[in-house]
């Protein structure tokens, strides 16, 4: 194959993410106060009136994935999960990879493994790897309420056992798409795995690539430094393909060649 070919899930899958990037680099801002815990930069003004005009022009919110939110909202540590803009943006690019089987790394209570759920056709799949249950039940209902509860794969164990046992049962590069949002000292491994379990043209989606700016400055902080060695590794990562975006705290796409 020539240097510059790509395979055709590639291309396809990089030049829809210019459209979708694009809208979600604008969107920037969480639809309320939820972040992951750490200091998030953006030209927007704080739950401004700008923010709130992109979230009202792009936003398409499923009922039950908002009620979700807004359940998830209520706990101390509702900044945990996902906002609403970006899982709408990964949801917009598994749909339009077509995806059918996603991991997802990191689940708390639900929202995003709801909203891949919701975009993943009637036999789709999504095995979602978590430690903790008591968090993960609070979705389990509305998962069940939304109609997509016999898509999700919930395992409770740590990921890494889950990600060997998929491999172990040559599920290699059957995947189609991985979201990675869960301890940052594991980043590394997950990638790892995640892309051996991808299809060529699949994506992973890494969340908190910037570490709340940290990056920057890496040696103030273990996190950071790990943070910053895997934005290196994958910049310079001849597997994939990659956009690195402003959104919030950081969002990586990592296309498998």
């Amino acid at each position: 194959m020539p240097a510059f070919s790509f395979p055709k899930e590639a291309l396809i899958g990089t030049a829809a993410l210019g459209a979708v990037a694009v809208a979600g680099f604008l969107a920037g801002r969480r639809c309320s106060r939820l972040h992951f815990g750490t200091p998030k930069t953006s030209p927007f003004e704080k739950n401004g009136p700008l923010q709130q005009y992109v979230l009202n022009h792009s936003l398409r919110e499923h009922p039950v994935l908002k009620k979700l939110r807004l359940m998830t909202s209520k706990y101390h540590n509702g900044f945990m999960m996902v906002s609403c803009d970006e899982a709408q943006l990964l949801a917009n690019l598994a749909k339009l990879i077509r995806a059918k089987k996603a991991i997802e790394v990191g689940v708390f209570t639900g929202y995003n493994t709801l909203n891949m759920a919701l975009v993943l056709p009637e036999d789709g799949r999504v095995v979602a790897c978590d430690v903790n249950e008591e968090y993960a039940s609070i979705g389990r209902p509305l998962w069940k309420e939304a109609g997509v509860e016999h898509k999700i794969d919930l395992r409770i164990k740590p990921a890494i056992e889950t990600l060997d046992e998929l491999l172990a049962n040559d599920e290699a590069e059957t995947f189609d798409f991985a979201f990675i949002d869960a301890d940052k000292e594991s980043y590394d491994d997950y990638y790892e795995k995640c892309l051996r379990l991808i299809r060529k043209g699949g994506i992973i989606a890494i969340d908190n690539v910037l570490w709340g700016g940290r990056v920057l400055k890496p040696a103030s902080n273990d996190i950071a430094q790990k943070m910053h060695q895997l934005n290196e590794k994958i910049f310079h990562d001849p597997r994939v393909v990659v956009s690195m975006i402003g959104m919030w705290d950081g969002l990586t796409l990592a296309f498998k060649l």
